[in-house]
C-alpha cells in the first residue's frame, strides 16, 4: 500500500469524463422570517446570501407563505427553488434517538436541494419541500450538551433531513457544527452528503470528532435517480480529500461510506463490484473508514408523494414484490423479501471485507 498517496488521483477504473462537481445550488427565492433575523447566526446567513447577490425577501411575520402552485408539480418547483431561513421551534430542542445511525438527531436544516427520485424526505416532512435553515443553530448546538454522557462518546447526526454540504455555501452551518463538536471531548458529529464541495471543511479544527460520510451508489442509479448531485467519481474524490492527512492537503477526518439505497437492478453484482473497486482506488491509503448499508424501502405515503414529484420515474415500487415491515409505532414500509435481502447482504459483506478488512460495517438495514 502506498505510503505517500497523492491528493487528487482519479480512480483508475473510470474515465475522468465521468467526474463532475455538483452545481452550487442558488435558490431563486431566499426568505427570512423576522425572528430568524433577530438571531446573530441568522444575520451571518443573511450576509452570505447577500454576497451571492440572491433575491432576498424579509417576511412580515414568521409564517412561510406563497409556496404552493396550481398543481403538485408547480408546488414542487417553487419549493425546490426556495431557501427559507427560520428559527427552529422549541420542539427541536427535544432530540430524537436515531439508531443505528447515531445516538441523537440534531437538525441544522430541513429540506434538500437535490432531486433524488427515491427521496427519503418524501412523506416525512410536512408541506411543500422547501429547504428550511435554522438561524438559531448555536442554541441547538448548546442544547446537545444536556444529552452527553460524561466518559461515554455520544453521537449526533445532523443530516437526517437535509444535505449539509449542498447548502453549506449558503449557510456555513456545517462548519459551525464541526467547530463546536471539535471542542466537545465526549461528543461526536456525523454527517453525510451527495455533494463534493468539501474544500471549506478541510482546515477546520474537527479534532477527529466529526465523521464525514459520502453517500454512494452504482453509477447507473446515481446518474438516473440523483439529480442535482455530484457524480460518483466526484464524491469519491471528495471522500479522498476529507480522509487524507493534512500534510498531504486533506482534512484528516474519520470518514464513512453510506451505500444507499442498494437496489438489485439488472446485473447488480457487476455494477456494485465496479463501485467498490473504484472506492478502493480512491482510498488507497490507511484511513479511519466505516460503512453503512441501506437497502431501498418505501412507505405508502412516500410512494404517493414521489409519484407526484417524479411522475416519469423508473424507480421500482411494487408492493407485490416486497415484504411488509412495521416499526414500533405500527408504521408500514415495504422492504425486499428475506431471500433477496440475504443474497444482497452476503454479497456486500463479502466484497467489503475483501477490500477493507479493517473498516467496520456499522449496520445493514
Amino acid at each position: 500500500m502506498p505510503t505517500q498517496p497523492e491528493l487528487l488521483t482519479p480512480s483508475k477504473t473510470v474515465s475522468n469524463s465521468l467526474q463532475h462537481s455538483a452545481r452550487l445550488w442558488l435558490p431563486k427565492r431566499v426568505l427570512f422570517t423576522p425572528d430568524a433575523l433577530q438571531e446573530p447566526f441568522g444575520q451571518q446567513i443573511y450576509e452570505r446570501v447577500s454576497a451571492l447577490d440572491l433575491p432576498i425577501e424579509i417576511l412580515k411575520n414568521n409564517r412561510l407563505t406563497g409556496l404552493r402552485g396550481k398543481d403538485d408539480r408547480e408546488t414542487y418547483r417553487i419549493a425546490k427553488n426556495t431557501l427559507a431561513v427560520v428559527k427552529a421551534p422549541p420542539s427541536s430542542l427535544r432530540l430524537q434517538p436515531v439508531p443505528p445511525s447515531a445516538d441523537w438527531q440534531m437538525n441544522l436544516a430541513e429540506g434538500c436541494p437535490a432531486h433524488c427520485q427515491y427521496c427519503y424526505l418524501a412523506g416525512s416532512l410536512q408541506g411543500p419541500p422547501v429547504t428550511r435553515v435554522f438561524a438559531n443553530l448555536p442554541q441547538l448546538l448548546a442544547n446537545t450538551a444536556s444529552y452527553e454522557q460524561p466518559g461515554k462518546i455520544t453521537t449526533f447526526e445532523v443530516s437526517c433531513y437535509t444535505d449539509v454540504i449542498g447548502i453549506e455555501h449558503l449557510t456555513g452551518s456545517l462548519a459551525e457544527c464541526i467547530r463546536y463538536f471539535g471542542s466537545r471531548p465526549d461528543a461526536h458529529l456525523r454527517f453525510v452528503s451527495k455533494y463534493d464541495q468539501v474544500e471549506s471543511l478541510l482546515d477546520l479544527p474537527h479534532n477527529g470528532r466529526t465523521r464525514a460520510r459520502l453517500s454512494l451508489n452504482a453509477e447507473s442509479i446515481a446518474r438516473r435517480m440523483e439529480g442535482g448531485t455530484a457524480s460518483v467519481e466526484a464524491r469519491l474524490q471528495a471522500l479522498r480529500k476529507l480522509a487524507l492527512p493534512p500534510p498531504l492537503g486533506g482534512g484528516g477526518y474519520p470518514v464513512g461510506v453510506v451505500l444507499a439505497p442498494i437496489m438489485p437492478i439488472p446485473n447488480w453484482r457487476e455494477h456494485y463490484t465496479e463501485l467498490l473497486d473504484r472506492l478502493a482506488d480512491a482510498l488507497d491509503f490507511d484511513c479511519d473508514l466505516t460503512v453503512e448499508f441501506i437497502t431501498h424501502r418505501f412507505t405508502p405515503g412516500s410512494k404517493t408523494v414521489l409519484q407526484e414529484w417524479y411522475p416519469n420515474t423508473s424507480l421500482e415500487m411494487e408492493e407485490a414484490g416486497r415484504a411488509e415491515k412495521r416499526n414500533k409505532f405500527g408504521g408500514l414500509k415495504y422492504v425486499y423479501r428475506p431471500d433477496d435481502m440475504k443474497e444482497l447482504r452476503t454479497f456486500f459483506y463479502t466484497e467489503w471485507r475483501r477490500r477493507f478488512p479493517d473498516a467496520p460495517i456499522l449496520y445493514w438495514t
